[in-house]
């Protein structure tokens, strides 16, 4: 395939500037949820507020997602994306002041649904890249989120420590979001218009076996993540006893596996086939989480998170990869309705284990990833055969 893409930009070059579009949503997102501590203090808020503002972002990115489609089917997603970094940075750089704290909701909300527009679109733009270059690249672009979320906890642990604060590090994602928005709006992948798929109306029935197999894999592999990133730390100084300094390290050894299996996949999923690598990280997935169950010590612990991350950084690209190219000339519309599960596998990992925690204690609460993965397998062996069929035409 011609490396050379619209606008005299090669796609190497567009590839590595979504990459970029990717680490501004990783920066973004992981200075929001590492400055909640700082925004509890700042704006006198408790727990429960705190858990009802994030759940509203996620009801409010589930919008935008559904956003970045129709801007993506009338004017392309690059103008998506771009329109998505605009938000979430200014929704970003809202955060940094104090403001009453209906308005701080709003903001919230404001930069929820800029984040649902990206989620949606970046995907969008990495499967087209990916189809131009003719090799796979999205497990390296979803490496430069995690990369990006990792250097947001380390910036913010520096602006605490230096009683700098939290509004230096979120500042700097917000300008940072803003800045490859304003770069992409011209440079990132032109993307599919309504007019370019006019031809394929009326074939949304054809599209559906794709959406449920590649959402389903993305609604658990959101599950597992959801549950890791939210209750990995509380498990273990909870449930465990371990020392406040130990507690993260669940989460951080997620986080390392996530970015080292992605950093990989790209090379392993073209020689393995997505069938195998699919049913094998769903499997790695259950394995972590039931590691977790059977072996209630710290150390088991924490190498379950890290198997659960590496099953997690395979299947997320995979999913998107494979759904976009099963329908090539509507991946937009495709990849906006996969990026749905997203939130509700957010939300279910999420909420079903803390609701569980009090009753039967979150170590079995943690079989609950494992019983959406053994239910997701049957799937996982059609994502080799997905393909969009035109109607017939009577």
């Amino acid at each position: 395939m011609d490396d050379e893409s619209a606008g005299g930009m090669s796609a190497g070059a567009r590839a590595r500037l979504i990459g970029a579009g990717y680490a501004a949503q990783g920066l973004g997102y992981a200075a929001m949820m590492t400055a909640l501590p700082s925004f509890k203090d700042r704006q006198h808020i408790d727990d429960t507020f705190v858990s009802v503002l994030l759940l509203l972002v996620v009801i409010a990115a589930a919008g935008g997602s559904i956003l970045a489609d129709r801007i993506a089917a009338r004017w392309g997603s690059r103008y998506a994306l771009a329109s998505g970094l605009f938000l979430a940075g200014a929704g970003l750089a809202g955060t940094t002041v104090w403001s009453p704290n209906a308005i701080f909701a709003g903001i919230l909300l404001a930069y929820g649904v800029g984040l649902g527009a990206v989620d949606a679109s970046l995907s969008m733009q990495g499967v087209l890249v990916q189809a131009r270059l003719g090799r796979s690249v999205m497990s390296r672009l979803f490496a430069a989120y995690t990369a990006a979320a990792i250097a947001a906890a380390l910036i913010m642990s520096g602006s605490l420590e230096s009683g700098a604060g939290a509004a230096v590090a979120v500042g700097v994602a917000a300008v940072y979001a803003v800045l490859i928005g304003v770069v992409g709006w011209r440079l990132f992948e032109p993307g599919r218009t309504l007019r370019s798929s006019v031809a394929h109306a009326g074939s949304g029935r054809s599209l559906r076996p794709i959406v449920l197999v590649c959402g389903m894999l993305i609604f658990t592999a959101f599950l597992v993540d959801s549950a890791v990133s939210t209750w990995s730390s509380v498990y273990l100084q909870d449930s465990l006893t371990a020392a406040a300094s130990v507690a993260p390290l669940g989460y951080a050894a997620y986080q390392a596996a996530v970015l080292v299996s992605r950093l990989v996949a790209d090379h392993v999923v073209p020689r393995a086939g997505r069938v195998p690598i699919a049913l094998g990280a769903l499997a790695v997935c259950g394995i972590g989480c039931g590691l977790i169950v059977a072996l209630p010590a710290i150390g088991a612990a924490v190498a379950g998170f890290a198997v659960a991350g590496i099953g997690v950084g395979v299947l997320v690209p995979l999913a998107f990869s494979a759904a976009g190219e099963a329908a090539m000339e509507s991946s937009d519309e495709v990849i906006a309705k996969v990026n749905l599960f997203n939130y509700g596998g957010a939300l279910l990992g999420a909420v079903l284990l803390g609701a569980l925690s009090e009753p039967v204690g979150l170590r079995w609460a943690f079989l609950i990833p494992v019983v959406a993965v053994v239910a997701t397998l049957p799937l996982a062996r059609r994502v080799g055969h997905l393909t969009a069929r035109e109607p017939a035409i009577s």
